[in-house]
């Protein structure tokens, strides 16, 4: 149930709340003079944050650097808040897979922002996105980091997210706000903005490809973390591309307080921690329903709802392998309603249920009764297919859990960028 209005701002992103800049330039880290590759996210004022990183044992420098700057519970190693002033991103070059020398990079370039902010470099965090197993250079920092600081601006958030672009073929921001009227923050509106890149090697593991959230609510570092983990599990991780979960995979969500600046903060459990969450979590689905349909060489964003599990797990892993499956992409790619592709996918996942209990609709047309086939107008499913979101809505018949995760179809292309992703 819904417990606030949430309105979208148009043109919204990272810097739509309030005590945020950004910038977002050409560093040198692409050969293309004309591509941006460096963004700079900063806060007027040291402020809480939170971070979920991928679970991916091969993750990166950068990674391992924000997670021992954000390490508050040893343990769980997931949680991970603090409070720092900015975050830099860079785009080219992943520095995954670069031993000591990307673990020198990678404070290098946190060390830099500090001093070119006034900052500590444990108030700094770094990301990167790119080709794994290439060492970052130091160089592009140099002169990159201080002329990005002289273009920080409210106005540069569109700026910031081209910059951390790879293979995604438009930026991914997104904001909306909220009344504080009825909450106990009268006279306040309240915001939760964003961006995101992701179009391959997705399929995140408690987290998402790369993502900054910025809001200025207040909210202290630990409950941040929890409302952004909950975000995350409901978004950047329901959502998959190609199955292969990143080495770089970041969401960081940063709190400025500026829109109540005297207020107390949220509380566990209140009204307004309510609808934040509920604002969160909507700004972090829309942009991976962007990620999801921006998946290389797609042409389709996917819905798979899945109704009639037996438990939560087994509706994702249901959910999940339907997504996944080569057979189901391509034929959807193909305009093809294969529900037998279907049907397979969902009874190899893992999941508890019976043949006979499951219905499958494809685009609101029955195709599968009691786990046999119905006759269909196929004609009318091709003409269904023309839309540009496609969904798949399966019933296990098995008990009251539910989930959807989103993806694309499987095309030519996908194969054609990824062949020549190092070229």
């Amino acid at each position: 149930m819904a417990t606030c209005k949430l309105d979208v701002i148009d043109g919204g992103g990272v810097t739509s709340a309030a005590g945020f800049a950004a910038a977002g330039i050409h560093a040198g880290f692409r050969q293309n003079p004309n591509r941006y590759d460096l963004a700079l996210v900063v806060a007027d004022d040291v402020c809480p944050v939170a971070g979920v990183f991928t679970q991916n044992v091969f993750c990166a420098a950068p990674v391992k650097r924000n997670r021992r700057v954000l390490s508050h519970h040893p343990g769980n190693p997931a949680e991970a808040y603090g409070c720092v002033k900015a975050v830099i991103v860079n785009s080219g070059i992943a520095n995954a897979a670069t031993g000591k020398a990307g673990d020198e990079a990678a404070q290098a370039e946190g060390d830099m922002v500090s001093q070119a902010l006034g900052c500590a470099p444990d108030e700094v965090l770094v990301c990167s996105t790119g080709v794994i197993g290439v060492q970052l250079p130091t160089e592009p920092f140099e002169t990159g980091i201080p002329a990005a600081v002289s273009l920080l601006s409210r106005d540069s958030g569109a700026d910031a997210a081209s910059a951390i672009m790879t293979t995604d073929t438009h930026p991914k921001e997104f904001a909306v706000s909220f009344s504080g009227a009825g909450l106990g923050y009268e006279g306040c509106t309240f915001t939760v903005g964003g961006m995101a890149k992701g179009s391959g090697m997705i399929m995140p593991n408690m987290a998402t490809m790369i993502a900054v959230l910025t809001t200025d609510a207040p909210v202290e570092p630990d409950v941040l973390w929890e409302a952004c983990k909950q975000a995350a599990d409901v978004s950047f991780n329901k959502v998959t591309v190609d199955s292969d979960t990143s080495t770089n995979d970041t969401c960081i969500l940063m709190a400025s307080g500026a829109a109540a600046p005297e207020a107390a903060p949220f509380a566990k459990g209140s009204p307004a921690l309510a609808a934040f969450q509920e604002a969160l979590t909507h700004v972090c689905i829309q942009l991976a329903k962007m990620m999801a349909r921006d998946g290389e060489g797609s042409t389709r964003l996917v819905n798979v709802n899945v109704t009639g599990a037996a438990s939560a797990e087994d509706a994702d892993l249901a959910a999940r392998a339907i997504a996944n499956s080569p057979l189901v992409k391509t034929a959807i790619a193909g305009r093809d309603a294969n529900w037998g592709r279907i049907a397979a996918a969902a009874g190899k996942s893992g999941a508890a249920f019976a043949q006979e209990d499951v219905d499958i609709q494809i685009m609101g047309i029955p195709v599968c009764a009691g786990g046999l086939a119905l006759d269909f107008d196929e004609d009318e499913a091709l003409r269904r297919f023309e839309e540009v979101e496609i969904d798949i809505d399966v019933d296990l018949g098995a008990g009251p859990f539910a989930t959807t995760v989103w993806t694309c179809d499987l095309t030519h292309d996908y194969v054609s960028i990824n062949a020549d992703y190092r070229s």
